[in-house]
C-alpha cells in the first residue's frame, strides 16, 4: 500500500524530488478550477439544460435557471483565471521551450475567454411576447444575433479544447505528481461521457424553441439553428421522447 501511495505522489518524470514555488502552485490550482471545472460545466449547462428535466415544456417556457447558472459559472471561472494570471505575472520566466509555449497558448485561451464575455455583452436585445415592443435581436434573429451565436458557440468550444493542451503543458512544466494527471484525465473522461450521453439523448434543444416554444410561426424560428447537433421538436415529439408517461396535470379530471 505504501508503495502504491508513493507511486501516486511521485512526479511523472520519476524524479525523487519535487518542488514548486507557491505562486506557481496557486496559479495552477486557480487555472485548473477555472478552465477544467467551472467553464466546462457551464458549457454543459448552456448546451443541454435550456429545458430542465422536470420542466413541462412547452407549457412552461423560458426557464432561466440554465442562464443564471451558466452565467454564474462562467463569471466565477473567469474571475479565478484572472487571479491565476495575477499570480504568474512577473514570476513566470519561460525558462524552457515548453514553458514558453504554455504561456503563449495560455494567452490565446485567455483571449478566447475574454472574447466570449465581450460577445455576450454585445449579443443585442431579447424581444419576444414578454417584451412590450415584441421585436428584438434574438426574437427576430437579426444579423447581430446571428453573428453573436456564430462567434460565441465555436469560440467557447475552441477555448476549452485548447485549455486542455495548456493544462497538460503546465503539468509537464511543473513535473506534476502522477495523481494529478490521473485525476484530471478521469475528470475529462467524465465530462466527455456526459457530453456524449446528453447529445445522443437529444437534450441539445434550440435556444429559440426553449424560450418561445415550437409554434411561434415566425420567420426567425424557421431559420436553421446555429451550431451543430442542435435539435428542434414539435410539442408531440418532445412529449413522446422525454415525457412518455402522462403527468398528473395531463390526466383528465374524473
Amino acid at each position: 500500500m505504501t508503495e502504491v501511495l508513493v507511486w501516486f505522489l511521485t512526479p511523472v518524470s520519476g524524479s525523487s524530488h519535487h518542488e514548486i514555488m507557491p505562486w506557481a502552485s496557486w496559479h495552477a490550482r486557480l487555472m485548473v478550477v477555472g478552465w477544467a471545472v467551472l467553464l466546462p460545466v457551464g458549457v454543459l449547462v448552456a448546451r443541454f439544460f435550456k429545458v430542465m428535466p422536470q420542466q413541462d415544456w412547452p407549457r412552461e417556457l423560458d426557464n432561466k435557471q440554465w442562464w443564471h447558472l451558466h452565467r454564474g459559472l462562467q463569471y466565477l471561472g473567469l474571475a479565478l483565471i484572472t487571479l491565476g494570471i495575477y499570480m504568474a505575472w512577473g514570476n513566470a520566466r519561460g525558462e524552457t521551450l515548453l514553458a514558453v509555449w504554455h504561456a503563449r497558448l495560455g494567452w490565446v485561451v485567455v483571449a478566447l475567454g475574454g472574447l466570449q464575455v465581450l460577445a455576450g455583452w454585445l449579443r443585442g436585445s431579447k424581444g419576444g411576447p414578454g417584451d412590450p415592443s415584441l421585436s428584438g435581436d434574438h426574437y427576430d434573429m437579426t444579423p447581430r444575433r446571428l453573428k453573436f451565436e456564430s462567434v460565441h458557440k465555436p469560440g467557447g468550444y475552441l477555448a476549452l479544447v485548447l485549455s486542455v493542451v495548456v493544462i497538460v503543458f503546465g503539468l509537464m512544466v511543473a513535473d506534476a505528481p502522477r495523481w494529478m494527471w490521473l485525476a484530471l484525465a478521469m475528470w475529462w473522461i467524465v465530462l466527455a461521457l456526459a457530453f456524449y450521453i446528453l447529445q445522443r439523448r437529444g437534450w441539445c434543444i434550440d435556444t429559440y424553441q426553449a424560450i418561445w416554444g415550437p409554434d411561434t410561426n415566425t420567420l426567425a424560428s424557421r431559420r436553421p439553428a446555429v451550431g451543430w447537433g442542435v435539435s428542434r421538436y414539435t410539442a408531440a415529439q418532445w412529449q413522446q421522447k422525454f415525457r412518455p408517461k402522462a403527468l398528473p396535470s395531463d390526466k383528465p379530471n374524473p
